[in-house]
Formats: C-alpha cells, sequence, structure tokens
C-alpha cells in the first residue's frame, strides 16, 4: 500500500464509492446463494439418491465432497482475492459456481454428482471471502458499515432457513435438479452487477508472491480436519482413519502456523488471528455454528419424520427463525453497533439464542409448535442475528485492506469448520442417547404401535440430549464474546490491538479520532 494512501484515510473516509449500496445488493445475492446452497440440496437428496443410485453409504459424498472442498480451500481463496483483486475473484467465483451447479443439476451418475459439488466448494470458497472483503474495503463509515454488515448478517444467517423452504418447493412441486439449477440466475445476475457497478478501492491489493507451502499446509490440514468430523458422524469416534485424520490435522495445521511466522510474505498473516477481538470472535462465531447447525438437522427431522411436516411445510416452519435473525441482525444490531461495544451486543445474543435452545430442550413427541417451536425459534433467531451482526463486521474491522480478504476467510473458515463440527458430534450424541433409551424402554412395549412410539420417543430424547449440549456451547460463545472482544463501539475508541494496530486503523478508516 502506498504512504499516501496510509496517510490519508479521511480524504479516502470523505469519498466512499458513489455505487457502494448498489453493489452491496449483488453482493448479498451471492451470498444468498452460497448459504443456502448449504441447506437446499440436503432437502433435495433423498430424491437425488434414488435417481442416480447413490449408495447408502456414498450419499454423504454429495454434502461432504462440497464440505471438504469449501472448508479446505478458503484460505486460499482468501489470499487470491487479496492478489487479484476482489471484484475479479468475485466474479470468476460466481462463474465458476454457476457452471458447476448446471453440472450438478444435469448429473447422470454419482461420480459426476460428488465432482460437480467439490467443484461448487472450491468456486465457493473464492466466491465467499470475496464478497466480505468487497464490504469491508467499500463501506469505511462507522454507521453506514453497521447497516451493510447488517443486512449481509442477516442473509448470511437466514440463508440456511430459505435453503430449506425453496428446496422443498423445489423438490416438490418440479424436481431435485432445480435445486441445483436455481443457483445459475442468482450467479448471472450477481456476476452482470458486480462487474457493472462495483469498484474496488485502489491500493487494496496484496501482491506478494503467493506463499505455497501455507496453502498446501493449510488445505491439507483443513481437508483433514472436515473430514474428520465428517467421518465422525458415520463411522464413529474411535475409528481408525478418524483418528488419524485429527493427527494428520493437528500435524499439518501446527506446520502451517510455524511456517507462517517464519515466511516473509505468509498466506495467513498471525497479526489477523492473534488480534484479541478477531481470534475471539473466530472463536466465538464458530462456536455458536457448532450449535446452529446441528439443530436445524434435528428440527428438520422432528418436523418431518415425528411430526410428520411435508418438505415445505417444514420450510415455513422455520419462518419465525429467519425473522428473528433479520429483526436481530437489522434493526437491534446495525441500530446499537455505532453506540454500544460489539461484546454488548454478541454476547447477550448468544445468550438469548441459548434460551431459546433451552426451550428446544422440553420438546416431546406431541410438542405444540405454536406453544414451543414458535417462541423457542423467534428467540433464536433474534440472538444470532444481533450477534452476528457486528461479529462479521468487526472480524474484518482494522485490517490491512491487502488482508481484508484471508481475514474474511477466516470468518468463513471458522463457521465452515463450526458447521462440520456440529453435525458431526450433535449427531453423536443424538445417535447414543436414542440407542440408550430404546435399549431401556423397548422390552416393556407389546404391540407395533407401542414400539414404533418407543422408537420416536427415543429419537426425540436423543435430539434434546443434544440440545442440552448445544445451549452449553452457546453460553461457551458469550463467556469468550465477554471476555476476548474489548473493542469499543465504532467512532469512539480504537479497534485494532495487534502489535501494528495503528497501521491498520489508518489503512481502513472505520474509526473516527
Amino acid at each position: 500500500m502506498s504512504e499516501t494512501a496510509a496517510k490519508a484515510p479521511s480524504a479516502r473516509a470523505a469519498e466512499p464509492d458513489a455505487n457502494r449500496w448498489k453493489a452491496l445488493v449483488f453482493i448479498a445475492l451471492a451470498q444468498l446463494m452460497v448459504v443456502l446452497d448449504a441447506t437446499i440440496v440436503n432437502i433435495a437428496l433423498p430424491s437425488a439418491q434414488q435417481d442416480l443410485g447413490i449408495s447408502d453409504g456414498n450419499r454423504q459424498w454429495v454434502v461432504t465432497a462440497y464440505a471438504l472442498a469449501f472448508g479446505g480451500l478458503l484460505l486460499f481463496g482468501g489470499r487470491i482475492a487479496d492478489l487479484w483483486g476482489r471484484k475479479r475473484a468475485f466474479v470468476v467465483g460466481l462463474g465458476g459456481f454457476a457452471v458447476a451447479s448446471a453440472l450438478g443439476g444435469a448429473a447422470t451418475n454419482e461420480a459426476m454428482m460428488f465432482g460437480a459439488r467439490a467443484l461448487q466448494g472450491a468456486f465457493g470458497a473464492l466466491l465467499a471471502p470475496a464478497a466480505l472483503s468487497l464490504l469491508a474495503v467499500m463501506f469505511t463509515d462507522a454507521k453506514e458499515r453497521a447497516k451493510a454488515f447488517g443486512i449481509y448478517g442477516a442473509i448470511a444467517g437466514a440463508g440456511g432457513a430459505v435453503g430449506l423452504i425453496l428446496g422443498g418447493f423445489l423438490t416438490e412441486y418440479l424436481d431435485w435438479r432445480w435445486t441445483f439449477f436455481v443457483n445459475i440466475p442468482f450467479a448471472v445476475i450477481a456476476a452482470a452487477g458486480a462487474w457493472f457497478v462495483i469498484r474496488e478501492p485502489a491500493g487494496a491489493r496484496n501482491r506478494n508472491p503467493l506463499d505455497i507451502p501455507g496453502v498446501l499446509l493449510s488445505t491439507l490440514g483443513l481437508v483433514a480436519l472436515v473430514y474428520g468430523f465428517t467421518r465422525a458422524e458415520s463411522e464413529g469416534w474411535g475409528d481408525s482413519v478418524t483418528v488419524g485424520m485429527f493427527v494428520a490435522s493437528a500435524v499439518l495445521l501446527l506446520a502451517f502456523v510455524v511456517t507462517e511466522s517464519k515466511v516473509k510474505a505468509p498466506l495467513l498473516p498471525l497479526r489477523v488471528i492473534t488480534d484479541r477481538n478477531r481470534g475471539g470472535i473466530y472463536l466465538s462465531l464458530g462456536l455458536a455454528i457448532i450449535g446452529m447447525f446441528g439443530l436445524f438437522l434435528f428440527l428438520t427431522y422432528y418436523l418431518q419424520v415425528v411430526q410428520g411436516y411435508s418438505p415445505v411445510k417444514t420450510g415455513f416452519a422455520f419462518l419465525p427463525m429467519i425473522v428473528g435473525m433479520i429483526t436481530g441482525s437489522t434493526q437491534i444490531g446495525t441500530r446499537l453497533m455505532t453506540r454500544v461495544a460489539p461484546r454488548l451486543l454478541m454476547g447477550p445474543g448468544f445468550l438469548v439464542a441459548a434460551v431459546g435452545m433451552l426451550l428446544l430442550t422440553q420438546l416431546e413427541v406431541d410438542s405444540s409448535y405454536a406453544a414451543l417451536l414458535l417462541p423457542a425459534m423467534l428467540l433464536l433467531g433474534l440472538g444470532m442475528g444481533t450477534a452476528f451482526m457486528p461479529a462479521m463486521s468487526l472480524a474484518t474491522m482494522g485490517v490491512k485492506p491487502q488482508d481484508s480478504g484471508v481475514a474474511s476467510a477466516m470468518v468463513n473458515t471458522s463457521q465452515q469448520v463450526g458447521g462440520a463440527i456440529g453435525t458431526a458430534l450433535l449427531n453423536t450424541i443424538a445417535a447414543s442417547a436414542t440407542t440408550s433409551y430404546v435399549a431401556d424402554h423397548i422390552g416393556g412395549a407389546t404391540s407395533r404401535s407401542q414400539q414404533q412410539l418407543v422408537q420416536l420417543e427415543g429419537m426425540v430424547n436423543g435430539y434434546t440430549t443434544a440440545i442440552w449440549a448445544a445451549v452449553g456451547i452457546l453460553a461457551a460463545a458469550a463467556l469468550i464474546a465477554f471476555t476476548f472482544v474489548n473493542a469499543g463501539r465504532p467512532g469512539s475508541t480504537p479497534v485494532a490491538s495487534s502489535e501494528d494496530g495503528a497501521e491498520e486503523e489508518l489503512a481502513v478508516p472505520v474509526v473516527a479520532h
């Protein structure tokens, strides 16, 4: 970055990009596509499995291939965005995602489907950090930044639930292939809009040579970590390959940290994660996602298997959570972010979500949707929306523009790894509790209907046991937010607290001095 750019933050802040709000529309559209894709395919999976003749043992690869490519390549994607320029990375990511979605929709066998999903994940890993870092470098005024990240946070939080509704509609009334084809218009519109509207600030690229050892170690380490948790879900925590993956991941990621501390132009400058605020955000966000991802899965099964909801009805049942997230993010988070310290939104937000989760520990086979699920989902959405919004903004605040892509990638990495851990960990807890409950109670069931009831009660008991764990995880996220995140409100106190904090604040003028 030039000295002039570093010494003149007020000039840059005084002349924000005239098209920034138009750009936000296309960035938000792309983010919605990536987030809803994570859940929309889950709804279509049974139909796709039957059509393509995918075995029960292999069906997990429809989800796993995407997760491995996306989670493993995020840091590389973030660094490419810093190197190429975020606009170019964003448009290329959208184009690639559209092509991969077309291949997935046209799949004629399982190999083609798995390849398409891996390709989607790879381009998603380029697209997601580019989108978030574009916001970071385009919105520099504290109040405008709050609004922009409020909208982005609401979409990031609610996109998964939107995917359930859209996936239900497309699968039930059209065909599972449309859960892939629907991405194409999203991608085309977002790419065309971004190409003509987005103007990236000058001097924001990181033109240092690519850290190849860092790319290899981080990619292999993250792939091993995500695959370890994914495999644990199906094969168990004691499985030799599962344990081997965790050991390999620990060794590779440790080698990555050592490498990054020594190379001249690291893939992930350690100042990005050793900053107290950003480190606290990555950790608390990851924990919160662990709780949320498991819950999506349990509630989907509870509503469809136990309560007998159709896919479309299940999707609509998640609407209160979407409303809560949008309200928490755009009405509470955005309005209060410039008035109170971020931890006073994040900590209470996670606690409100924990209270919503606590209500769901009371689930029974015949629980009332209106009396129990509706208020629980509203609280969950409200709490998570309120907490996500300042977290998304602060995670890239005070970062040098040249590092904004990789800092954004760390937000996505914490969410992706959190999702893999949450699904595996909470599923394992639920399955174990279900097995134990059924073994203890099946002896007293004499008729077929009584045995079926015990099976359903066992499922619900498994869900509530796992949800208790999720309550604890959300409480831990709140504690981390309260203790680690010590930044003042934007416009009052310095944000950066890393070793070169003063330089970082000048680089992105998001706080008024």
